[in-house]
């Protein structure tokens, strides 16, 4: 695994943008314009939505946010990469999160969405692109979607770029009944009304005040502006299933989120944030060494380092850099 990224490879990153941003001049006017401006996607009969970076001609890669985020998580990392890269980026809405739908309810109780749900989200997406295999781009929960995938559909997944996250939540065997019970009793409790705001600002506070991990007002504020809406007495309402609050009913075990994990055989690129979830921890350090083929870089930056301003151009120029590697090294074993 190789360290963090140091200033020779961020100035050489920084040139490899300085070169594409001016060859991009010469790109057509629908590139330069989609890589600016999203187009707003529907998919999958209207279950799910997606926002889309880049000529639907380039080659695709899917962005997979992380909880109670949305597509927006990628609106200010999308625009670098296609704009350098050349690629197609279409950022999904998880069910549940920013304007994809959410399951009903049942009659017995408040339906689970598990992790693994996630991937079937990610393949109905790539059935609606005609995409047989991708390149996955994502954050935390998202990250631990595409760790399921790369390790149950190999042939469907070209590589992992992670951005803080790797693997998926577990509960140790023992503890299995427990969360169980955790989990069944707080999905039969009765829906609690959603919060009122009084304004997109309110809500983009309450988000930094609550959040799980650590969050600026400037970087929360793209996934509550597209998680929010305007309620008929003019409160500000999110968009958020509430169920998602809820503890997951049954999780992997350590054990089984290591063998996934092992299962990987694309190259995987991981950033981390050095204020994010995964640092030198004993978990994160025995998940990163269950993976057979991965890069690591460790940057100054939180979980959201994709999204916060002073961040997001040194987390492009480490993909830039690494997809330039990559097809260097394609070129030379084909020569």
């Amino acid at each position: 695994m190789s360290g963090g990224a140091n200033n020779g490879s961020d100035s050489l990153s920084q040139r490899h943008l300085q070169m594409s941003m001016h060859m991009g001049d010469t790109r057509s006017l629908e590139t330069r314009l989609s890589a600016d401006s999203p187009q707003a996607l529907t998919l999958s009969g209207g279950r799910l939505a997606a926002l889309s970076w880049g000529s639907s001609s380039a080659p695709t890669w899917l962005a997979l946010h992380g909880w109670l985020d949305n597509a927006a998580s990628f609106s200010r990392l999308a625009p670098r990469l296609v704009n350098t890269l050349g690629v197609r980026i279409v950022a999904l809405d998880f069910r549940g999160h920013g304007y994809s739908a959410s399951l009903a309810q049942s009659s017995s109780g408040s339906q689970d969405i598990a992790l693994w749900d996630y991937c079937h989200d990610v393949l109905d997406v790539m059935q609606a692109l005609g995409l047989e295999q991708v390149s996955l781009l994502a954050h935390s929960m998202g990250a631990a979607v595409s760790c399921l995938l790369a390790s149950a559909l190999p042939e469907r997944v070209k590589q992992l770029m992670l951005l803080d996250g790797l693997g998926a939540l577990s509960t140790p065997s023992e503890a299995t009944a427990d969360q169980l019970g955790k989990g069944l009793l707080a999905h039969r409790r009765p829906a609690s009304d959603p919060p009122r705001y009084s304004g997109l600002e309110s809500a983009v506070a309450a988000r930094v005040a609550g959040g799980v991990t650590p969050i600026d007002a400037d970087t929360a504020r793209p996934l509550v502006a597209r998680n929010s809406y305007t309620g008929s007495d003019g409160g500000c309402y999110l968009r958020t299933d509430r169920r998602l609050m809820k503890p997951s009913l049954v999780r992997f075990t350590p054990d089984q989120v290591l063998a996934l994990l092992s299962a990987i055989h694309c190259p995987v690129l991981l950033i981390e944030g050095d204020q994010g979830i995964l640092g030198n921890r004993p978990w994160a350090e025995r998940c990163r060494g269950a993976v057979k083929d991965l890069s690591r870089h460790v940057l100054a930056g939180g979980h959201h380092l994709h999204l916060e301003k002073h961040t997001v151009n040194r987390v492009a120029n480490v993909i830039i850099q690494h997809q330039n590697l990559r097809k260097e090294a394609l070129n030379h074993a084909i020569s």
